[in-house]
């Protein structure tokens, strides 16, 4: 097996990096801690509970494409007792909010095509 071929056999996602995650204060300490304190101060039970904080947080996870966090908030959401099909409903609410973002901003592509052609 050739260099190449060894290193697109290896998925550039390693699930195991999500363990590592922690380790982003080593490189900046304050701001990594301010990160998590942050990050966990988010996720309490406030006027969401954390099992719906867990919901929004797998779909967004959909569309910003992060397979870590998928894989997290999948596994926190089946935790909290949320259901396959509440998962994919919320997966399809984040898809429509992206595409209709992204079709939106087609008004901003014809206001420009409009002020050109003047």
């Amino acid at each position: 097996m050739t260099l190449n071929e060894k290193i697109m056999a290896k998925p550039y996602y390693d699930a195991s990096d999500l363990r590592n995650f922690g380790k982003i204060t080593e490189w900046s300490e304050d701001l990594g801690n301010k990160f998590f304190d942050y990050y966990g101060k988010v996720f309490e039970e406030g006027a969401l509970t954390a099992r719906e904080k867990s919901l929004i947080a797998l779909a967004v996870s959909h569309t910003e494409q992060c397979p870590y966090c998928i894989d997290a908030y999948t596994k926190d959401g089946l935790q909290r007792g949320i259901t396959k099909e509440e998962m994919m409903e919320a997966i399809h609410v984040g898809a429509a909010i992206k595409s209709g973002a992204t079709l939106v901003h087609g008004v901003q592509m014809m206001n420009k095509v409009n002020k050109l052609e003047m």
